[in-house]
């Protein structure tokens, strides 16, 4: 008995794989309903932004002055 459990575990011991397989592809991105919207929210940021460093380069000069 002990030795077919022996056996057993060794033959289980045999059949690991050292490397795991790679992992799958990433599936490519699906257009959605909300594309739209969030283009418009990433374009009101980058302006924002924009505006921000504006601001603080126009308050760089006032102070210099």
């Amino acid at each position: 008995m002990r030795a077919v459990l022996l056996f057993s575990l060794l033959m289980l011991a045999a059949c690991g794989s050292d490397t795991p397989p790679p992992p799958p592809e990433p599936a490519p991105r699906q257009a959605t309903v909300f594309d739209d919207q969030l283009k418009a929210i990433d374009k009101a940021k980058s302006v924002e932004e924009i505006d921000k460093k504006r601001l603080e380069e126009m308050d760089k000069q006032i102070d210099a002055q």
